[in-house]
């Protein structure tokens, strides 16, 4: 039972990249998703969620309008679509889930399952 995060890389300022989380061993479509990110020395951010029900979603207020969350058609996987990319987005990017099910404001309430974090380094 694991989520594999994947997609990051180095764009230069005002790239684009997409993000997928994708789980193995359970299914995914039954779990609220939330991408965070971490820099070193800093706080593990969350920056976005999609509930497990209705597809609603919650953004940070420093990401709103350029990420955008969902997931596919078959509910397999969650995507992260992150625009305009500049350098305070540099960071490790991890998707995660409440693996109780447990869900507030279209997030998982206690992520307790992790992916391994996929690094986004934004610079020209």
């Amino acid at each position: 039972v694991q989520l594999q995060a994947s997609g990051g890389g180095l764009v230069p300022p005002g790239g684009s990249l997409r993000l997928s989380c994708a789980a193995s061993g359970f299914n995914l479509e039954r779990y609220a998703v939330g991408w965070f990110r971490q820099v070193p020395g800093k706080e593990r951010e969350r920056v976005a969620c999609i509930s497990r029900r209705d597809g609603k979603t919650y953004y940070a207020d420093s990401v709103k309008g350029r990420f955008t969350i969902s997931r596919d058609v078959a509910r397999i996987s969650v995507f992260l679509e992150i625009n305009n990319l500049k350098p305070a987005d540099t960071a490790v990017y991890y998707c995660a889930i409440d693996s109780h099910l447990n869900e507030v404001d279209f997030c998982p309430y206690n992520p307790d399952l992790w992916g391994q974090g996929t690094q986004v380094t934004v610079s020209s």
